[in-house]
C-alpha cells in the first residue's frame, strides 16, 4: 500500500469517512427530495408554499454559507435550548453537534431542495393516461404509486439524480472547514507537515474520480434497469 510518508492510513480512513458522509447525505436528500416534490404538487397551499421556500433558501445562499450557519449556529440553537430545559426543569444537559452528523444534515438539505425539483420533473413527465389505465384496472392508489408511477418516475429522474450525486460528492470537500477528518482535511494537514501539497491533493482527487467512475457505473445501470421496455440505450 502507498506509504505517502506515513500519511496513507489516514487518508484512506478519511476517504471512508468521505463516503459515508455522502451516502448518508444523498439518503437525506432523496427522502426531502420526495417531500418536497409532494408539497409542491399539492393542493395545500401551506405545504407548497413551505416547500417553495426552502428550495429558494437553499439554492440562494452559498453552500459553504450555509454549513457554516447550520454548525455553528445550531450548537448556539442547542445551547440556548438546554439553558432553558435547566432554568426550567432544573436538568443539566450537554449537547455538542458532531461534525460528522452536522455535515450529513447540512448537505442532505441542500440537496434536498435540488432533488425535489428533480423528482417534480420527473413525476409530471409520467404519462396521466397510464395512472388512469392502472386505476381502470382496480389497482389502489398504493399499488399505482409502486407499479407505475415509481419506476417511470426513475426513468425520468435518474440522469438529473445522477448529476446531482456528482455535484454532493464533490460538496463533501466543504466539511474539512468545520473540522471533520475526512480526506481534504487529511491531506492537508499532510501537505503542511511534509511541504508537498500536490502530492497528497492529487492522491485525494484521484479517489473522487475512482468513486465518481464507480458511481457513473452503477447508474448507467440503473438507467438501463428502468429503461425496459423503452427501446435501447445509446
Amino acid at each position: 500500500m502507498l506509504d505517502l510518508q506515513g500519511y496513507g492510513p489516514r487518508l484512506l480512513e478519511g476517504a471512508g469517512v468521505t463516503l459515508s458522509l455522502a451516502v448518508l447525505s444523498l439518503t437525506l436528500a432523496v427522502v426531502l427530495g420526495l417531500f418536497t416534490a409532494s408539497a409542491k404538487m399539492s393542493g395545500n397551499v401551506v405545504a407548497h408554499r413551505l416547500a417553495t421556500l426552502y428550495t429558494t433558501l437553499i439554492r440562494g445562499v452559498p453552500d459553504l454559507v450555509l454549513m457554516m450557519l447550520l454548525f455553528f449556529g445550531g450548537q448556539i440553537g442547542v445551547n440556548a435550548l438546554t439553558d432553558w430545559l435547566y432554568d426550567a426543569t432544573g436538568v443539566d444537559i450537554f449537547i455538542n453537534i458532531n461534525e460528522f452528523v452536522a455535515g450529513v444534515v447540512t448537505i442532505g438539505l441542500i440537496f434536498g431542495a435540488y432533488m425535489g425539483e428533480t423528482f417534480r420533473g420527473a413525476f409530471m413527465a409520467v404519462e396521466h393516461g397510464q395512472i388512469e389505465a392502472g386505476k381502470a384496472y382496480g389497482m389502489s392508489p398504493r399499488l399505482v404509486f409502486w407499479r407505475i408511477r415509481f419506476p417511470q418516475m426513475m426513468r425520468h429522474a435518474l440522469p438529473g439524480l445522477s448529476n446531482n450525486w456528482m455535484v454532493l460528492l464533490k460538496t463533501t470537500a466543504l466539511v474539512s472547514v468545520i473540522g471533520l477528518s475526512d480526506m481534504v482535511r487529511i491531506a492537508a494537514e499532510a501537505s503542511k507537515a511534509t511541504r508537498e501539497p500536490f502530492t497528497f491533493m492529487m492522491v485525494v482527487a484521484v479517489i473522487y474520480l475512482l468513486i465518481a467512475s464507480v458511481s457513473e457505473w452503477i447508474f448507467a445501470r440503473l438507467q438501463k434497469r428502468y429503461s425496459i421496455g423503452y427501446g435501447e440505450m445509446d
